[in-house]
């Protein structure tokens, strides 16, 4: 029989996760920006200095106070800021507040806390044949900030990349039989293989899941079908059993009935 590779339509929906570096020092910046800004033109005022003179001083007083102050990063508590000075690696730097010099230095954060990625959507045939769709998902950390930024461009693309081959690799070399009853082991291998390509890259992973595995309607109408026939034959096989013991239980009665009406009969006899 002909399966048609016909999955469902139906939308799924998987949660998203947070997008980048969260910014926690623009108000800090501001703050450092207008107070000792705000404080020199009172001082100006208070001083009765010229309307002409304060404004220019105001100007070049705020645009060093604002190149300086440009510099002023913050860092939340899972963040780790990975600085470049002059396009060379200088230091990591992080949690809390830290400074980088303007122009001269930049920083990437560096999320350390365990993330997620949905890994998309993969249509797969198995060793046996049979196509089947799966959606998963995985958990991975930054160990070591330094290697994800400088080893490679982007590591959340690369990791999903290389777990969707993983997935195809490992579902192509099993049957359909084996991928839905050894989940758990299909899952292990497949984070196994990418722990091997992206060690190197100052990366972990502490899990895969399968979300969902889903094949073509006619197959599932056909397994539904043959689970159906399977419980019918268990069910068959425990009725045949459940009379088998109850005739071997008759069966015993009666010879236990049989051995008493001859023993009975020997007496009356004997009397």
């Amino acid at each position: 029989m002909q399966i048609q590779t016909t999955f469902s339509s139906a939308p799924k929906s998987f949660g998203e996760p947070m997008k980048g570096h969260i910014s926690l020092g623009s108000s800090f910046r501001a703050i450092l920006f207008i107070i000792p800004v705000g404080l020199l033109g009172l001082i100006l005022v208070i001083f009765r200095v010229p309307e002409s003179a304060i404004i220019g001083v105001e100007i070049v007083f705020a645009i060093i106070v604002g190149i300086v102050v440009s510099g002023v990063r913050v860092a939340a508590q899972w963040e780790k800021g990975v600085v470049l000075r002059l396009g060379k690696f200088h230091a990591i730097k992080g949690p809390g507040m830290i400074y980088i010099l303007p122009i001269l230095e930049h920083v990437s954060f560096v999320d350390t806390r365990i993330q997620v990625l949905n890994i998309p959507s993969q249509k797969v045939i198995t060793k046996d044949n049979v196509p089947a769709q799966i959606d998963g998902v995985v958990f991975f950390l930054v160990t070591n900030p330094e290697k994800a930024i400088l080893s490679i461009q982007d590591f959340k693309f690369a990791i999903a990349q290389y777990s969707q081959t993983a997935l195809r690799d490992v579902v192509g070399g099993l049957t359909l039989d084996e991928l839905l009853s050894e989940r758990e082991q299909v899952q292990a291998k497949i984070g196994e293989i990418v722990e091997v390509h992206i060690k190197d890259w100052g990366l972990h992973v502490d899990s895969i899941r399968l979300q969902d595995i889903e094949v073509p309607e006619d197959l599932k109408k056909m397994m539904s079908r043959q689970a159906s026939a399977e419980r019918e034959k268990r069910a068959t096989i425990t009725k045949a059993e459940g009379d088998k013991m109850a005739a071997a239980e008759l069966n015993d009665v009666a010879h236990e009935i049989g051995i008493f009406l001859g023993k009975k009969n020997r007496e009356e006899k004997q009397e």
